[in-house]
């Protein structure tokens, strides 16, 4: 005994099966597997018998499954023993289904029906007479479809499309048997929904449907007949649920087709719509299902063009989420996050908002809409090649789930160490998962279930909330199509002002049968929208054209545009915006990357910045190679800056700030290469200090770096040799930052040193003293009031900034004779530095209430008031304005008013560069130039605003600044 109990264990069993002594169970002669093996050697049949049943799910099961056929039929045994394909049918089933299993052991005989591979929905036809053969038919033919999904191994897919042909079959019976009860002939159409609609039912589900009459006529005999085929399913199989119909439970039961016309035009919400692409018709009048079907397809397919569409199936999939049980949602394969419900959602909405126009995306089938989605380039290849691997992992998990018991259930057991992990050990076996060295199946299974429902999320949320679905929505089914003559017409209203230029363009990028053609053709009605509110739209197609043609061989240029995030809408704006960001991105098509996600464009800290250019130049021993890769990283940062001008509007301070930051490395970055160039030694230092706008941290986009330029010999260094090494830096550094190339050049500007061009470009430490304690006049305190250590020698930096300190803020302020001196620079300033033809109401920088007004009215109060005002001792504009706001040298409205008038100029002038792509400083009165200004400054469809906005900031700042800086 203890011997044959023994070889049972290591064939799997942990239990004695049925009865303590199954005497005749194995083998045609009598086999005991109780007793020893020494005293009665198994025979061949058992042990093939034996060897099948280690195989399956759960060898306990099977054994006591098969010991129950052989009390009811004993010729079970020697059949499976001498047939392989039956052996292999019936005992995977019974070790994997216990309801099948009582099935057979419940009808003597009924295993027979494994013996051959027929179709299990030709067990379903029409000569069955009564409910009662149709229940044993139905149970027949899901018992064939296990045994070929579990013992032939059939794909997962065709085992959904036999499951889902069943079914079809059952409503067919059922309705020839419900219409023989009822009166009259009445045309009445089934039309499957859901999983039945989609071919892709499981072992145990509702079959939704929907029942369409022809007339009103019709309808009390076609209601008998439905709710008796829905009482005939439910006895036979599954329940057979109607509540997808209009107003669902509330609603008539049965509806005429013109009746669910009306529905569907007039109160259908967008759920409906998305549960109408699984409709398909199946039993009754299929005709007239099929009518149905045609007359609701324009109604479907244009439901995506609802403002609220793509929202209200995000709030679906929200609410399907949170009615899941706590306890149940990280184990829920179908609703949970990562399961069924993800993928089919995703795909379901792709298909709205993109099958108006493609029809090839009309399938009702999950897996075959979303290779349709690949094909046509919706869907990355990758990204979709991991959504069918998860679908079809899932499908498998939830049928193996249902077959045990043949329950409705979508949970996997948890791994709670009691009967549980039991559960999902039997999952994990009868998945195929047999255990590897130190895992055991169930770990293998969990593994795999859990990388794909942690990709399945990534692809859902990745795909689901795709912002380019909202703007393909919004574009009509008509405008989806890009064919001549409507595309032409389109152009026309769209504001394009060459259309016949345009379609060449469009042409060139979405003609062919290519995948990149394909993808084209799903942006560019979007782009052409987006391009059209610009204010040169031809200009911004060529300009995508351009691009599109230098990166479209490139793998992840159109991937980007189309799943990453707002990259797509982003790129038209700035295309059909900003020529200075046009220009940058078509010198570093690459920086395109940074528009996917708002993190992307934040400024860099300055620390950061200094690292990766000195990273970048140390790369290159040749001086200009060094430089070309310093002013690459530079090129790269004002791209960054410039998006984030245009997408997230930042204050003009934060872009001075981030602009600064980027001069700041350029020349950290630049001075190192110029000293190595100009061979200095190490104890020679050398220092950068920032002035003007630099200075401030106020850099604008077509700002120079203006600076001054000071030194300290070497140790031994006779002094015409340091004057001679310091200019040659000086010299490199400003030659290098401004030679032509590709990058945009930094001009280097020392105009603002002691006796300004006339004096020598770069001191020594000790000249700057000689000179300041004779020679300095009062522009050049006023200069000295932006200056800053900006790089070079930290110690000799600190040294000048205290050197400077009684000249910029001297002790007791100004004299009379000092600030008249100051008025009469400035008015000769506004006489003779303000271009010509300027308009002096609306030159940004120069113009009357403009930025130059209320820098020197501050800093007048700077010269005047900081040696007794702390708080007024700052390079920055608008901060010294609040200091002096705080001692009272300015009424708080006044202050607002030059702060707003500072402000706007600034942004003004920012944007005017963004715009024309070079530096400006006026402001136009009317034209696209100032419809791109608006549209950078939030101000979309109203350029005359902007207009007149900045004209009554800056005529009220400008009487401020005559009150307070020309007068006492």
């Amino acid at each position: 005994m203890a011997a044959g109990i023994g070889r049972l264990a290591r064939y799997g069993f942990t239990a004695v099966p049925g009865r303590p002594d199954p005497v005749g169970l194995l083998g045609p002669r009598g086999m005991n597997l109780w007793v020893a093996e020494e005293q009665r050697p198994y025979d061949e049949e058992a042990a093939l018998i034996l060897d099948q049943l280690r195989r399956v799910a759960d060898p306990n099961l099977a054994l006591r499954q098969l010991a129950r056929l052989h009390e009811r039929d004993p010729a079970v045994v020697e059949a499976v023993g001498a047939d392989h394909d039956l052996r292999d049918r019936l005992i995977t089933v019974l070790g994997a289904s216990e309801a099948l299993g009582d099935h057979l052991a419940a009808r003597p005989g009924e295993w027979r029906c494994l013996t051959d591979t027929m179709p299990a929905r030709y067990e379903v036809h029409a000569g069955i007479a009564d409910v009662a053969a149709l229940r044993l038919a139905y149970r027949r033919g899901l018992l064939r479809v296990a045994a070929a999904d579990l013992a032939d191994h059939v794909d997962v897919e065709q085992t959904m499309a036999e499951l889902t042909a069943l079914a079809d079959a059952t409503l067919r019976v059922a309705y020839r048997l419900a219409s023989a009860r009822v009166a009259g002939n009445p045309r009445l159409a089934v039309i499957a929904m859901g999983k039945c609609g989609g071919t892709e039912l499981n072992y145990v589900s509702d079959v939704d449907v929907i029942f369409v009459a022809a007339e009103d006529e019709d309808l009390p005999a076609a209601t008998a007949i439905a709710t008796r085929l829905m009482e005939i399913c439910g006895q036979v199989a599954w329940p057979v649920d109607a509540a997808l119909r209009p107003e669902g439970g509330r609603g008539p039961l049965v509806r005429t087709l013109a009746s669910h016309l009306a529905y569907y035009q007039r109160w259908a919400r967008t759920w409906e719509f998305q549960a109408l692409l699984k409709a398909r018709a199946v039993a009754g009048e299929v005709a007239l299902g099929r009518s149905w079907l045609v007359a609701l397809q324009p109604l479907i397919w244009h439901a995506a063009e609802r403002p609220e569409a793509v929202e209200d199936v995000r709030k679906m999939r929200r609410r399907i989420v949170e009615q899941i049980p706590r306890s149940e949602i990280d184990r829920e394969i179908k609703r949970g996050p990562g399961g069924l419900r993800d993928i089919e959602f995703a795909v379901q909405l792709l298909q709205l908002v993109h099958g108006r126009a493609d029809e090839t995306l009309r399938s009702p089938n999950t897996l075959t809409a979303l290779r349709a989605l690949v094909a046509g380039g919706y869907v990355g290849r990758h990204d979709g090649e991991a959504l069918v691997l998860a679908y079809r992992f899932l499908r498998e998990v939830e049928h193996r789930l249902q077959l045990q018991k043949l329950r409705r259930t979508h949970t996997v057991p948890a791994a709670d160490g009691g009967a549980g992990s039991a559960a999902l050990v039997w999952l994990a076996q009868s998945m195929g998962y047999a255990g590897s060295g130190t895992r055991t199946a169930e770990e293998m299974f969990r593994a795999d279930w859990v990388a794909h429902a942690a990709e399945v999320r990534r692809l859902h949320a990745k795909l689901f909330f795709r912002p380019l679905l909202t703007a393909v929505a919004q574009v009509s089914a008509d405008h989806l199509a890009l064919r001549t003559a409507q595309a032409r017409e389109r152009l026309v209203v769209l504001g394009y002002a060459d259309p016949a230029g345009a379609l060449r363009h469009i042409e060139a990028l979405s003609g062919g049968v290519s995948r990149t053609a394909a993808i084209q053709r799903t942006l560019l009605p979007v782009l052409l929208e987006e391009l059209a509110d610009a204010p040169d739209p031809d200009a911004g197609l060529l300009a995508y054209r351009q691009v599109s043609e230098k990166l479209g061989a490139t793998p992840w240029y159109l991937r980007l545009l189309r799943d990453e995030g707002p990259v797509a809408l982003r790129l038209a704006r700035l295309l059909g915006t900003s020529r200075y960001a046009v220009d940058l991105l078509a010198r570093d098509p690459e920086a395109l990357r940074l528009m996917a996600s708002d993190g992307e464009l934040a400024p860099r800290e300055g620390r950061a910045l200094v690292e990766a250019m000195s990273s970048a130049a140390g790369r290159y021993r040749v001086p200009q190679e060094a430089i070309r890769a310093v002013r690459a990283v530079r090129r790269r940062e004002l791209f960054r800056t410039a998006c984030a001008d245009l997408f997230l509007r930042p204050t003009e301070l934060e872009t001075g700030q981030a602009l600064s930051d980027v001069t700041d490395a350029t020349l950290a970055a630049a001075l190192e290469v110029a000293r190595a160039a100009a061979g200095a030694p190490e104890d020679f230092e050398f220092s950068i200090i920032g002035m003007g706008r630099l200075g401030g941290y106020e850099m604008s986009y077509p700002s120079d770096a203006d600076v001054l330029f000071v030194y300290e010999p070497g140790s031994g260094m006779r002094d015409d040799e340091a004057q001679g090494t310091a200019l040659a830096v000086a010299e490199n550094l400003r030659t290098l930052l401004a030679a032509p190339a590709q990058d945009p050049p930094l001009g280097v500007d020392a105009d603002l040193r002691p006796e300004g061009r006339q004096g020598p470009l770069v001191r020594s430490f000790t000249a700057y003293q000689r000179y300041y304690a004779k020679w300095s006049a009062i522009w050049e305190a006023q200069a000295l009031l932006r200056a800053r250590p900006v790089a070079g020698s930290e110690a000799l930096a600190a040294r000048f900034i205290e050197l400077i300190e009684p000249i910029r803020y001297p002790e007791g302020g100004l004299t009379r004779e000092q600030v008249v001196e100051i008025r009469r620079i400035k008015a000769r300033v506004e006489n003779e530095r303000l271009p010509r033809a300027a308009d002096p109401l609306t030159h940004t920088k120069l113009g009357r209430g403009g930025i130059a007004d209320v820098e020197w009215t501050v800093q007048l109060w700077q010269l005047r008031h900081a040696y007794e005002l702390e708080k007024l001792k700052t390079t920055r504009t608008l901060t010294a304005l609040a200091a002096a706001t705080e001692a009272g040298l300015a009424s708080a409205a006044d202050a607002e008013i030059l702060r707003t008038a500072w402000s706007f100029a600034a942004r003004v002038r920012n944007a005017l560069t963004l715009v024309r792509g070079r530096a400006a400083d006026q402001l136009p009165r009317h034209g696209p130039e100032l419809e791109g200004i608006a549209q950078i400054l939030g101000q979309d469809g109203e350029p005359t605003l902007v207009l007149e906005e900045y004209l009554r900031a800056t005529r009220r700042a400008r009487a401020v600044v005559e009150r307070l800086f020309f007068t006492d």
